[in-house]
């Protein structure tokens, strides 16, 4: 409870809901994910990502006679389709609100969750009951807000084992749409980053641009290349955030800190792609850096 802000809204999705119609409302609210409630057994039924929309497109791509069937998709046969394509199924997992913070961070490090549901036991009917959703943003954010013993923080990353930095997937403004979703899909990560052909950092493509893509059912916006689908970002999105192998994690904090950051690229003075900072990575750190350690973990 304590990482939860005051005043939120949370956006639960019954099961039987029109995959289409889903995806309408995570747009309209600008949100990417979303909890599953199946109301015949009144039980909490997993957590909706971006994840399961790419699940989707992967069947379209890969029975294109589906096409015509894909707007009476309903979520709960997205199960049906992820065991047909052989992909990971519909993120379950939830923690209780009254759990420790270290547990829900080390299941979400464990499973590679970028977020976990918690649910609680209503006291009258028993049955259950999501709260909300922690993000590994909100968890960093709280801790960059509240925690202000940095002295392991002020080190560079070059200093660090933070980040990756070998076998980097990356595309052109000029790569299918397509191919980029099959290198976030065949390698689980949730970006690609756009180089030109000095490798410069120009862009990059998030999973979360899926959605813009396909929001209004029209899965021939998949066949554009990245440039023009990167065209298609609303007004507000916030651009992309970058640092250097001399940037030290307190001032990466700082940066969490005021702005809703997923990643940062590692680029060099000539803004060349040098690796990819998740926030999986600054969570692993602050959570297991010196663990074991006491004199480290006061």
């Amino acid at each position: 409870y304590d990482v939860l802000p005051l005043s939120f809204r949370l956006i639960i999705f019954d099961t039987s809901l029109l995959v289409k119609k889903s995806l309408a409302i995570l747009v309209q609210n600008g949100i990417v994910s979303a909890p599953l409630w199946d109301s015949k057994t009144s039980t909490f039924a997993g957590l909706l990502t971006t994840s399961d929309y790419i699940n989707l497109i992967q069947y379209y791509w890969q029975n294109p006679d589906a096409v015509k069937r894909i707007d009476q998709f309903k979520l709960n046969s997205l199960r049906d389709i992820e065991k047909a394509i052989g992909v990971s199924q519909l993120e379950t997992a939830s923690i209780h609100p009254l759990q420790p913070l270290y547990k829900a961070c080390r299941h979400m490090l464990e499973t590679r969750a970028r977020r976990i549901p918690l649910v609680d036991i209503d006291d009258e009917t028993g049955r259950a009951m999501v709260v909300s959703v922690v993000t590994q943003y909100r968890i960093l954010k709280f801790v960059a807000v509240n925690v202000h013993e940095t002295q392991l923080l002020r080190k560079p990353l070059r200093h660090l084992n933070l980040g990756t930095y070998q076998n980097l997937e990356t595309a052109s403004m000029e790569t299918p749409v397509f191919d980029v979703i099959h290198q976030l899909v065949n390698f689980n990560i949730s970006s690609v980053p756009i180089v030109n052909s000095d490798k410069v950092v120009t862009n990059v493509f998030e999973a979360v641009d899926v959605i813009t893509l396909i929001k209004g059912a029209n899965y021939d916006e998949l066949n554009l290349n990245v440039g023009e689908a990167l065209q298609k970002r609303p007004e507000d999105f916030p651009g992309i955030y970058t640092c250097s192998m001399d940037d030290r994690l307190d001032t990466i904090f700082d940066t969490i800190r005021k702005s809703r950051v997923h990643r940062l690229v590692i680029i060099n003075e000539n803004s060349q792609l040098v690796g990819i900072l998740t926030l999986s990575d600054i969570l692993e750190y602050i959570l297991l850096e010196g663990e074991g350690d006491d004199s480290r973990m006061s």
